[in-house]
């Protein structure tokens, strides 16, 4: 899964990493630049709207309103599972990218748990696959608020966490945005083109990480375990 974010950039930064090659970008995010941003905030998303790049801020979290009394909300929807019912149609029409400099994962038994940031071994942004009904309004924030897409870790990823965020490439990630990609084929995308674990690299880091209050970028530093 993915729980934490490093988002430590602004989002200008994000997009000119995106190289994107539409019209000017509208920048309506007002959240600050974050090492430990949680789920249950505020955060910078993507999105195309009307032909146009736009950054706003979403709500990390979402649930449909009718299933408010059935289901708790979700901060990762699995892509094995974004076919179905409760996902299809923000596959279809929700679709946004988070960008982020890594995220968060923790390891070990509990009370005992070591945190580790993982990023691309190029230290380039991320560019995380996300489903929402951003934009729209709803009485509660998770009505419109987002979904980071996760995918089977794979290969080595698999010391750190068993789960790990869909991530493209700043070429794929402007095309899932792209309104005109078919629901099936973006899920066809996210399958295919996503960044393996071969991509990231991760480091063991500071336990401070684990209260969301904190912050700094000591909390994204390696950390010597055996010092």
């Amino acid at each position: 899964m993915c729980g934490r974010l490093d988002q430590h950039h602004t989002a200008i930064d994000y997009v000119a990493a995106l190289h994107w090659r539409g019209g000017a970008p509208r920048y309506a995010s007002q959240a600050a630049p974050s090492y430990n941003a949680p789920p249950g905030t505020w955060r910078p998303l993507m999105r195309v709207v009307d032909d146009q790049l736009v950054v706003e801020d979403a709500f990390w979290g979402y649930r449909a309103s009718w299933a408010a009394a059935r289901l708790p909300i979700s901060i990762n929807a699995r892509l094995e599972k974004i076919d179905n019912s409760y996902w299809s149609r923000l596959l279809k029409n929700g679709r946004a990218i988070v960008p982020a400099d890594g995220w968060y994962e923790w390891t070990g038994d509990k009370g005992r748990k070591q945190p580790w940031h993982i990023h691309l071994k190029t230290r380039e942004p991320l560019f995380i696959a996300a489903i929402g009904a951003c934009g729209k309004e709803g009485e509660q924030p998770a009505e419109s608020g987002f979904a980071i897409v996760t995918a089977d870790a794979e290969g080595g990823m698999v010391d750190v966490h068993d789960r790990r965020p869909v991530v493209f490439s700043a070429a794929d990630a402007a095309l899932w945005l792209d309104p005109g990609l078919s629901a099936q084929q973006a899920g066809q995308l996210a399958r295919s083109v996503a960044l393996g674990p071969d991509a990231f690299e991760w480091h063991p880091v500071d336990k401070q990480v684990g209260r969301a209050g904190n912050e700094g970028a000591h909390l994204a530093a390696q950390l010597d375990l055996l010092g």
